[in-house]
C-alpha cells in the first residue's frame, strides 16, 4: 500500500509556451509502485495556462479538484469546476486550460501502458 500527500511527488513541468503552457503534471501511482492496470497523476495548471491539445488511442477520467478552467470537447469549451467529472474517450481530441486566477488541479487516470507523463 502507498499513502502519500500528492504535493510530495517528483513534479514534471511543461511549460514551452506553444504546445502547454504552465503545466506541472506528477504521477501518484504508476508501475514504479507495482500498479498493473491504471496510473494516477495529478496536473496543476497555471492562470492562464494550458495543456497540450491532443488525443490518443486510450481513454481517461478526470475529476477537477481545485480551481476553475475549461476543457474542449468537440472543438467546443466547456467549464469546470471542483468536483466535474470528465470522460475522454479513446480518440477524443482534447485540451484543458485555466482562464482563472488560480491554479487549476485534476486527477487523471489512465490504463498501464500509456505514458505515464
Amino acid at each position: 500500500m502507498k499513502i502519500m500527500d500528492y504535493r510530495n511527488a517528483p513534479a514534471q513541468r511543461f511549460d514551452d509556451g506553444e504546445m502547454a503552457k504552465g503545466v506541472t503534471g506528477r504521477v501518484l501511482i504508476g508501475q514504479a509502485d507495482g500498479a498493473d492496470k491504471f496510473c494516477m497523476r495529478v496536473f496543476e495548471v497555471a492562470p492562464q495556462g494550458f495543456t497540450p491539445r491532443h488525443e490518443h488511442e486510450w481513454e481517461h477520467e478526470v475529476i477537477i479538484l481545485a480551481g476553475q478552467g475549461e476543457v474542449l470537447q468537440n472543438g467546443v469549451w466547456k467549464a469546470v469546476t471542483p468536483g466535474t467529472a470528465v470522460f475522454v474517450p479513446g480518440n477524443e481530441a482534447h485540451q484543458f486550460r485555466n482562464q482563472s486566477q488560480d491554479t487549476l488541479v485534476f486527477a487523471c487516470l489512465i490504463p498501464s501502458g500509456a505514458p505515464e507523463l
